[in-house]
Formats: C-alpha cells, structure tokens, sequence
C-alpha cells in the first residue's frame, strides 16, 4: 500500500511545507508564451523562473506599493529555510531524548515523575516525553494507551466530561490549542512603505529645496507656501495610501483566521459534538477518517488500515502506517487511508506543529494572472508617462533658460547674467516639481491597488453568500468560460432510505420489520451497526442523534426503524479488520468475531458491485438460498427502478469465515485481505438524494452565463441520468444520448485524443474513480477550457488541484479536498457556486471599470499639460493640483469602483477569452470620447480662457490664477462624473444600483467637498483662488456634458475583434514581409 501513496497526492501540492510541484503548469506552455513576461496562464505552480521574469520587467517606481499581496519571492526561501531548520531542530530533540533515556536505562532511572498538586498524575512534560519525543518505551511504563487515558481521566470510549470545569482545568494545566501568530505589520510600516515611493522621495526633496528658497528670497510668512503645499500634498497621499493598504491588510489576516479554523468531532460525554480545532484539550478523543487533519499530537488507540502523510512535519512524501507499535500521531498531518480513533495528548505551542507555525507569520501575497497582466498594463502606461514627463522637462528647460517665459507680470523669468542663482535654481525646481508630478500620474502604481481592493471586498461578501475563497488566482478563471465538473452533492442532505429489497421481494414500507423474518432482520441490524463509520447516540429522555455522512446516516436511521440498538449491538462483536470504503472498489467490508467465536464478515456499497460478488441470499423464510439467474435478473431490475428513480442504491451482504483462517499475529491481521467474494445477500436500499429547489435554476443561470455543468459521480449511469435530468443539467431525455452519458470505466479505456472528444461532448459520467475526473479535467484543460471541479473526498484532491478553480465543500469536504481547493462552498449548495461565478465576474468588471477610469485621467492630464507646456511654457495644472488628482484617481477611484457589487447583468454576458485583453473596443471607445471631450475643453480655457471669462480687465495674474483655477476644478468635476459613467461601460443607465452602493456615494461625497475646500479655502497652497458662483456652475456644467456624451457613444458601434489584434496583425505582417524580402536579398546573394 505503501506505493499507492508514495508521491503523496493527498497533500497539496503548492504547500510551502509540502514542497511544490509543476502539474498544473506545462511547460510546454510556457516556452509557448514565454515572449511576452506579463502573460502567465496560471500562476497555480508556475516556476520561480517565471514569476521572476515579470518582475524584472515591469517598469516600478515604488516595488512594496506596486508589488504588496503579490509573492514575496524572497520571504517564500526565507518560509522554506525556517522550515527546514525547526524539523532539523525537532529531529535534534528526538535524538537527544532517545540518548538520555539509552543513558537512564543504563542507569536504572524511571520515567519523570508526576506531576504533585495536579488535577491530573501526569504534566505537560511527561505527555511530551511520550508523544512529541515518540518514545514508546516511555508509554508502556505508563501503561500503554489505557494507563495515559486513566491518568488523564479520559474515558476510551466516552471521551472526556467535556463540561465548562473539566474544560478549564485541562486548559489550565495543559494549555490551548493555539500558538503565538506573529503580528501583522502595524500601520507605521505601511506608512514607511508609503514614503518608499520614488516619485514621492524627489517631491519631498523638491518641496524642502523649493522651502528653503522660498523663505530665504520671499520670508517666512510668505516663502514657505510653494514648498510647504507641496509637502502637505504629498503627506496626504502617503496617509491615505497608507490606512487603505492597512485596512486591507486586517481583511486578509480576518479571512486567513477563517481559513485556519478547522471544525471536526470529538467524543465527549459519550457523544460525538463538533467543535473547533482551537477548542481541542488535552485527554479529547478524536475519530479520525480519511482525508482529516490530525488536530494535536496524540496516541492511537484503535485504527484500521490508518495511513498518514507526515510529508508536511518530515519533509519526506512516504506515507506512514499507524498500529499499536507505531502509534505517536503529529499535530498538521494528513489521514491518507483508512480510520481511527486517537487520544490528544499536546496541544498548542507543546507540539511540533504549533512550534513550526509559530515561526511562519502567514504570507498573503500570491499573485494572479490579472495581476500579472495589470502590472503589464501599469508598466506600459508608466513608459509613455516618463517620456512625456521627461519631454515636458526638457521643454520647460529649455524654453526657462532661453528666456521664452514670462512671469504673470510679462516680464521675463530668467536672463542670462542678470538673474540670481538662487532664483534660477528656484525656477528649475519648480519645474522639476512639475515634471516629476506628471510622473506621479502617469505611472500607475495604483492599478494593482485595484485587484487588492476588489479581491478583499469580494473575499467579504462572498463569505456571506456561503463562499470562502482561499486563494486570489481563482478570481481570474471565474470570468472565463469555466467547465464545472460537479460532484453530486446539490442535495438537501437530508436522505432518507425510500425503498428496500430484502427477503427476495420488495419491502413496502422500507422500514417494516415486520414482512422480514427475524434471522434476517438480525443479521441487517448487525450489518448495518458494525458496518458503518457514523455513531448513534441516544441521551436520556432526548431524540436519537445520529452522525456521519448523509447516506450513512440514511442507512443508520433505517436501521433504527428497524429496532437496531446501536450500542448493543456493537458491544456483542470485537472488529478483527476493517476494509474502508473505497473509491475504486466502490464498496467497504468488516470483519467481526462474535462471542461464541465465529466469524462475519459484513460488506456495504455500490448495488451491482456487491450483487455481482453474491453467491446466494436470505429468502423470505431467513434460509440461504443460491443465487439463480431469475433471482439475479429480480435485483437487477430492482436497482436499475430505483436507480432510474433517481435513487441511491446501495447493497448489504455477508459471508460467514472460518475462524481458524483469521490471522492470529497483528502484523499479519493489519495485512490481511478481508474476503470480499462468495457473499449472502441480505438487502439493497434506495436512497433519496433530493436536489434542492435552487439546483434547476442555478443550472441554467450557468448555462445561460455560457458555463458548461457536467456531472461526474460515483453513483451508477442511470442513477446519474435521472438526477441529471432532475437538475437540469441535462434538459430532455434526448439529450440523455450515448454521446452525452459515458461510464468511467470506458472514458479512462479511451486514447487522450479519444478522451479529448469525448470531454467536448460529455454531460454525464457515472460510476466514476477519482483518477477519471482527473482524466477528465486534464482533457477539457489541453482542449484550452477554463476548468472548475468540486469535490469533497480526500481522492478529489489531485483533480482539485489540477482544475483552474477547485471548489470544496464546507459541510461534507475533508481538510485534504478543502487545502487542495481555491473556494470552500460552506453550504455545500450549487446555488453558491453560481455566485461564486457572478463575484468572479465582478472583480474583473469593477477591475475594468478602474482602468477605463484612470486611463482617461492620465490621457487628458498628459495631453493638457503637454501642449501647454510645449505651446507656452508653463501648465495649468500644478505639483499640488495633480497630487490631488491622483489621490483621487488611485485610492479614491479604486476604491469606489473596486467595490460594485456584482449584478444580473454579468450573468448574460458571453464569457471571456483567456488571452482577450483586459481593455475592450468598449472601453476604448467610452475612454477616447471622455478624453477627448475633457483635453478639447480644458485646451480652449487653457488658451482662449481669459477672453471667454472675461479677465481681460483685471490683472494679468490674478486672470491667470482664476483661469487655472477654473480649469483645475471643471478637470476634477469631470473625474467624478466620469466615475458615474465608468460603473457602467457598456449600460445606457448608469445610475442602475447606485442606491445601493453608499461606499461609492460616500467616496463621491468626500471627494466634492474635499475639491471644495481646496479650491475656496486653500487658495495659498493649492495656488488657486476662490470662485464665483457663475463659475462653480459653468464648473459643474463642462463636468455634466460628460454623461450624455457617454450615453451618445454606447449607441456608435464598436468592431468585435479587439484593436490590439488589429495592431498586432500589422506587425506580424511586416515581420513576415521583412523576414521575406531578407531570405530573398540572401537567395541571390
């Protein structure tokens, strides 16, 4: 068994302590697109090499604010070293303890002594002698297993009280099962970041230069304010980039708390509850099954083929098998086979676990492929803005030095041998400033903003819609044309067993005990108890409680109606051997020795795979009968009713076994195959799996959305058939062709190519293995879809982890389907998954309404300034007045439109491409009228402003103040009008939901009163003067042209093919005519 689970598929794969692997990422697809750094198709395994390269690219100016929430590359060798050094530092102690106690043994010393004055004879640092220090000579001293529970009071098969007082004395003298988090990076250190800015460090050193000057030419009283507003300026953009930056910080560490807090059962008080990892104490008994998480270091006390991955303790992917001789269980392991039952004897810090997670401080950054490709968009824009700054600089320059600038009073600026240093060199600052605030706008560092704000808010409101997303990448996919292979599991979870077949007919009601013959009603209660890997607890005076999986609990509750006392029955029977159930086999066994001696062996699972193995049956008069081809033909046509009754069919049988076959030795019995052939049929049940009423609906919302829901599933082809069609997945019974239906067995018989076509048409597959959907996924992914599985056993892992988007669930998922998974579904209902896509569409719309927002400001602020500069050597627009508007363009703006909520309306747009850019024919078209509109406007106040408004009549600079002025603010006003017109690219109604949205009224509101206040009262800074009300409306007026110019654009149609392929067909064209006309010169050469 050992090399089944050998490579581990059970762990995930991109865990950091796990070690990571490239089977999502192919690289033939990255030699493919490696020209261009910014394109990475998946960043789920994508290799160091790569995600370095895009960095290197990108153009940065400020890397902790450009790069944050992205992987830090570094801190991810630095997690590894750390990691390696405290199992070095574990291994060390083991070895140590294991010399000492040689020593003692020597020596003749005991083991430690207990603990005086204690609740408990035992402490802290015995439990650790034993569990965490893996001494089993130590543990037989106390007893073995049974010796440590009496010391710690615990009761093997009721667990402990579990009341408030035992609660506390065991936390008391044991402690938690929390360990010390490192703290998150306080506001100051977001701050510090803030001022990393290089384009924010050369306005500082401007401003100080800028300040000194000023009070040395003009006084304090006066000189201060050039180089002082500027300042102020720049400190208000570090501190609101820094509270944004550190309220989405405190949302991450929120969401990752929810994502480390584990439920599982415990048994307490003879019951079986479920609390919170955090709430495990010492003494606790745990049931363990296959795919949980060990929750503490403990001792074994019973187990059945238990295998479990210490790949993320040891560093080594061998599976482990757990008996009576290897019983030490580590806190963070993996159960990668079979069941048990184990006593906690370390919690917290006392373990190696919470000592290694101590150490790691939680690392929120993983970039996506957006991100990526934003970074891209961020880096070229960044480019264009540079150069333009720097031609703005030069003309500035030169146009100063040459003595083609006037003062307001029209004398010249700078003459050469007449003018002071100080004033030229005051003179060259300012322009500097200028220059270097065009920069500020023009590269945008907060593009990546975006992605973190709508990904923190996202992450938020998914949480209240039933969804967890644990990793951001998963966002970028969800957009796409996603193939979502469901796992049955939109159900009720309330299944009930409907029909029976027992005795060789048709028990009707199921649960009448009475039309059964009493040797067949005990053997089926027997069965039904000792088989099952649920519990039934019966308090006095209360309602039975019944635990463990829906279709366990169906069969449990059955039992019950039988007049099964659970308890009783399982106490009359000692397990010899345990086969779980199992996905290939589709079927679990037990073997049982009774108190005279004999031998059952009960086996449970898929109906015609039990059936097949049955040589004979119970009749109706409880005797044995051989199993003829009429009575096969019976059962066969039972299940295949039910089945096509959309019912869950599951058979019980039992053999009886000689005992003196039965393995006497442990070691032999822990490897003995439990006989699974020659079997007595007792009964097969139907079982209702309702679909809840959303299913239908939310099927065909997908659908609809262009989102293809293919079921693949465990249950058999026409049981997968009539559920399918109950859903909707599949709408008629003609679509229910040979084409759309398809056993697993026959899909992983086929070729990859046959595999390939037969995914494309594929509705239904049945009676599946996990190794299938893998299949399957790996097809529809080199056939270029957008994948997304769900799933919730332990073998769904590696197709988790292998889909673009794995979707767990919440309620019935185990700890190895939710790690391998991007998004845990907490209610375990399809209808969440469709919100799941409506919200993963909502990030990538509220990221393009941000681009097509900032793109027009940095268009008009480049051109306006431009021009004016080149035209007249000086810009409208200030160091202060830009800042301004790049507070309002970067944190502001993200954060207004980051924040949509997502609407129908996404649902009915066709899905994107993988490679489609991230700017539309839309967006430019809604981009290039704004801008053009604002750079034509604000140019004829620029130039004509002075005759338009009047000023001819009062000084020359004071004219030029207001006309500036004016157009500052009619510039800003036209932001937030156009804030309005970007919620809503491709909608006429561009208020639709905004009554709703207070956050994004709230930023519109501060941000009109803030333009307020700079322009009126801040006139000495912001180097404007107050307006009259006349051109407050004219103001308003040039910004509300903005929105019926919008809604006249979205009725001029755009072309379907993106511009960009368009260019990018031209280049290729005169490459291949260039490439062309070379191999011709070299032909005749």
């Amino acid at each position: 068994m050992s090399n089944i689970f050998k490579g581990s598929p059970y762990r995930r794969p991109n865990d950091v302590e796990a070690g990571s692997s490239r089977s999502a990422y192919s690289e033939d697809e990255d030699r493919e697109l490696s020209p261009d750094p910014f394109y990475i198709p998946s960043t789920k395994n994508a290799p160091i090499d790569r995600l370095r390269r895009w960095r290197q690219a990108a153009l940065v100016l400020n890397a902790s604010r450009r790069f944050r929430y992205t992987l830090d590359l570094k801190k991810e060798e630095e997690k590894k070293q750390i990691l390696r050094k405290i199992r070095a530092h574990a291994q060390a102690i083991r070895a140590a303890y294991l010399f000492k106690q040689a020593g003692e043994q020597v020596n003749g010393t005991k083991i430690p002594p207990r603990v005086p004055g204690s609740d408990f004879s035992v402490g802290p640092e015995q439990l650790a002698s034993v569990s965490r220090d893996h001494n089993f000579n130590t543990l037989l001293e106390y007893g073995g297993v049974n010796g440590l529970a009496e010391s710690l009071k615990t009761n093997l098969e009721k667990g402990i009280p579990g009341d408030d007082s035992d609660l506390l004395k065991r936390r008391n003298a044991f402690g938690s099962n929390t360990y010390p988090q490192k703290k998150g990076r306080s506001f100051w250190r977001f701050v510090w970041e803030a001022c990393q800015d290089l384009t924010l460090m050369i306005l500082v050193v401007a401003a100080v230069a800028s300040l000194a000057l000023g009070i040395k030419t003009e006084g304090i009283k006066e000189g201060w304010y050039d180089g002082g507003s500027i300042a102020f300026a720049v400190l208000l953009v570090i501190v609101v980039t820094a509270i944004s930056d550190y309220k989405q910080s405190l949302q991450f560490q929120k969401l990752d708390e929810e994502k480390r807090n584990i439920h599982l059962e415990v048994v307490r008080g003879g019951r079986r509850v479920e609390i919170s990892i955090y709430d495990i104490v010492v003494g606790d008994v745990v049931p363990l099954n296959i795919g949980d998480q060990v929750p503490a270091d403990g001792i074994l006390i019973s187990g059945h083929s238990l295998a479990i991955d210490e790949s993320s303790m040891t560093g080594e992917s061998d599976i482990v098998h757990k008996d009576a001789k290897q019983p030490f269980l580590m806190s963070g392991c993996k159960v990668a086979d079979g069941s048990g039952t184990m006593l906690v004897t370390g919690v917290g810090i006392n373990t190696e676990w919470g000592l290694l997670m101590s150490n790691l401080s939680e690392d929120n950054g993983e970039e996506t492929p957006l991100q990526v490709r934003l970074n891209g968009v961020a880096t070229f824009i960044g480019f264009v803005g540079l150069s333009v700054a720097f031609a703005v600089l030069i003309i500035l320059l030169v146009r100063y030095f040459t003595g083609h600038t006037e003062d307001p009073n029209g004398r010249k600026e700078f003459v050469a041998g007449k003018t002071s240093v100080g004033r030229a060199v005051d003179g060259a600052i300012k322009i500097l400033t200028v220059a270097v605030t065009i920069v500020v706008v023009a590269v945008p560092e907060g593009l990546p903003l975006a992605v973190t704000l709508t990904l923190a808010y996202s992450m938020k409101k998914m949480m209240a819609d039933k969804a967890l997303k644990l990793s951001c990448r998963c966002a970028d996919f969800l957009l796409v044309r996603p193939w979502v292979l469901q796992q049955q599991f939109a159900v009720t979870r309330l299944m009930t067993v409907v029909e029976a077949y027992a005795g060789g007919r048709k028990i009707d009601p199921p649960d009448s005990s009475s039309e059964l013959p009493d040797t067949l009603t005990s053997l089926l209660i027997e069965s039904i108890a000792v088989n099952a890997n649920g519990s039934v607890f019966t308090p006095e005076g209360g309602a039975v409680e019944v635990s463990g999986s829906p279709t366990e609990k169906a069969i449990l509750n059955w039992g019950i109606k039988l007049g099964m006392d659970f308890d009783a029955v399982r106490s009359c029977s000692s397990i010899l051997n345990v086969f779980p159930f199992n996905s290939e086999k589709k079927r679990g066994g037990v073997a049982i020795r009774l108190p005279d001696g004999k031998v059952r062996i009960h086996w449970k699972g898929a109906a015609e795979i039990v059936l097949a193995a049955c040589t004979s049956y119970l009749d109706s008069n409880g005797e044995t009968v051989a199993m003829d081809e009429e009575k096969v033909a019976f059962f066969e046509k039972a299940i295949e009713t039910m089945a096509s009754g959309s019912l869950r069919c599951v058979a019980i049988a039992y053999r009886s076994y000689e005992s003196e076959k039965v393995p006497t030795n442990e070691e032999e019995l822990a490897r003995w195959a439990v006989p699974e052939d020659d079997l007595v049929f007792l009964a097969v049940v139907g079982i209702k799996d309702p679909c809840r009423p959303s299913v239908k609906e939310s099927v065909q919302l997908c659908q609809k959305a262009g989102v293809k829901v293919r079921m693949v599933t465990g249950d058999n082809l026409k049981t997968a058939r009539a559920i399918a069609l109950e859903c909707g997945i599949l709408s008629s019974d003609a679509d229910a062709s040979e084409s759309s239906l398809i056993e697993g067995k026959v899909f992983r018989s086929l070729t990859d190519s046959q595999r390939e076509e037969v995914a494309e048409k594929l509705s239904v597959m049945g009676r599946s293995s996990p190794n299938d959907k893998l299949l399957l996924v790996q097809a529809l992914r080199r056939r270029g879809h957008v994948v997304a599985v769900t799933g919730d056993g332990t073998n769904d892992a590696p197709a988790l982890h292998e889909a673009d988007i794995g979707l767990a669930m919440g309620i019935q998922g185990t700890e190895v389907a939710k790690e391998s998974s991007d998004i845990i579904i907490l209610d375990d209902n399809f209808a969440s998954v469709v919100k799941v896509v409506r919200w993963g569409r909502s990030v990538y719309a509220n990221i393009q309404k941000f681009i097509q927002f900032q793109l027009t400001v940095n268009v008009a602020a480049l051109v306006i300034n431009v021009v004016a500069a080149v035209s007249s050597g000086d810009v409208p627009l200030n160091a202060v007045q830009l800042l301004w508007v790049n507070l309002i363009m970067d944190t502001l703006g993200a954060l207004a439109l980051a924040t949509e909520p997502p609407t129908d309306h996404l649902m009915h747009r066709p899905p994107v491409g993988r490679r489609e850019p991230l700017i539309t024919n839309i967006m430019w078209r809604n981009l290039l009228i704004q801008a053009v509109y604002q750079v034509t406007v604000l140019l004829i106040l620029n130039f004509d402003g002075k005759k338009i408004l009047h000023l001819e009549h009062q000084s020359s600079e004071h004219a030029t103040r207001e006309k500036n002025t004016l157009i500052f603010n009619a510039f800003v006003l036209c932001q937030i009008f156009n804030e309005f017109n970007a919620r809503k690219p491709d909608e006429v109604n561009i208020f639709r939901g905004l009554s709703k949205n207070y956050l994004f009224i709230g930023i519109v509101a501060i941000t009109v009163i803030l333009q307020a206040v700079i322009v009126e009262f801040l006139g000495k800074f912001a180097k404007t003067v107050q307006l009259s009300w006349q051109l407050w409306l004219v103001s308003v007026a040039i910004g509300f042209i903005s929105w019926p110019l919008a809604l006249i654009g979205k009725f001029i149609p755009v072309p379907e093919k993106p511009v960009s392929k368009f260019f990018s067909r031209i280049v290729k064209r005169r490459r291949k005519e260039s490439s062309q006309k070379h191999g011709e010169s070299n032909a005749a050469s």
